[in-house]
């Protein structure tokens, strides 16, 4: 296969690039500074402003599968999230909006259209769900910041559809990966013995980071796969037994909570990524006859940790 894959630095895009390129398939990563980043044998970098079809477009004519992976940090780069202001936040959704706008324009353009396009999105896209209400591909998007980010990310690519390519919408979880995300910071303070629930109750969808790659073939391959996919074991935990899980995987005391307003004040806005939650899990995957490697939260951390 041919793949591009925008956003194909990052966490889950350079993962499934490395892992596409092992078993002999030809990957483009998309990147505004290819010169800068070292790509391993089988994948090349091609210069892009994010924007625009613009200098890459051709490369859509004839590809398998375009993998839309692009968007601005939700937390930031660095180990502690990034406060939000107007400015950050609409870079983050418009980073998105114009990433989707590109990828349509080259698919426009190409006299043999890729068979698939892979769009992501996130669980963000139900909003805040503070229920035991189990949440599958059919429900309703929520009216939170990321839940309207998380629509229009997914709407920028949804033209293609109608030019007759497929397109697989992955709202995916938290990706669990000691690299980057949101793992590192969140095993943090229990490594110093005063870890503990943040917020609590609140449901959190994940995913081990081998299994989302595993999940991405998969769905790439699958000609019957279309539409949204919630990207997430069949097992969310609360916040409290994820937190009581990591103090037992590394033999931790799981005893000292940081409230929600605590949260709020330390990080702003941007604790909702972390305070809002849904009890999201896999219903479409699992339909298809996915099976994961990871489906239990201790068995991930203790290969992760």
């Amino acid at each position: 296969m041919r793949v591009i894959i925008t956003g194909g630095t990052g966490l889950i895009g350079s993962a499934l690039a490395n892992n596409l390129a092992a078993d002999d398939h030809e990957v483009i990563v998309l990147s505004r500074n290819p010169d800068r980043h070292t790509f391993p044998a089988g994948i090349r970098g091609e210069k892009w402003d994010s924007k625009t079809a613009a200098g890459w477009g051709h490369l859509a004519d004839g590809a398998d599968a375009v993998v839309n992976l692009a968007g601005a940090p939700i937390a930031g780069t660095g180990l502690i999230p990034t406060r939000w202001n107007e400015e950050r936040k609409q870079r983050i959704r418009q980073s998105r909006i114009d990433a989707g706008t590109a990828v349509t324009q080259a698919i426009a353009a190409a006299s043999n259209k890729p068979k698939v396009v892979i769009q992501s999105s996130g669980a963000d896209y139900y909003g805040d769900v503070q229920s035991d209400q189990i949440i599958t591909e059919t429900s309703a998007n929520g009216s939170s910041f990321l839940a309207n980010v998380t629509v229009d990310w997914e709407a920028s690519t949804a033209p293609v559809e109608e030019m007759g390519v497929r397109r697989v919408i992955l709202r995916s979880g938290m990706v669990l990966s000691m690299k980057s995300g949101s793992l590192p910071i969140t095993v943090l303070p229990f490594r110093f013995f005063v870890g503990g629930p943040l917020g609590g109750q609140q449901w959190w969808p994940w995913i081990h980071l081998e299994d989302t790659i595993r999940a991405i073939r998969f769905l790439i391959e699958k000609e019957t796969a279309t539409g949204p996919y919630n990207l997430c074991t069949p097992q969310p935990l609360k916040n409290k037994d994820f937190a009581k899980t990591i103090g037992r995987v590394l033999n931790r005391p799981s005893l000292i909570p940081v409230p929600a307003f605590a949260l709020r004040l330390i990080l702003g806005e941007i604790a909702v990524i972390v305070l809002h939650g849904r009890r999201a899990i896999p219903q479409k995957l699992q339909d298809d006859g996915f099976t994961f490697k990871y489906p239990e939260l201790e068995t991930a951390l203790r290969d992760l940790l």
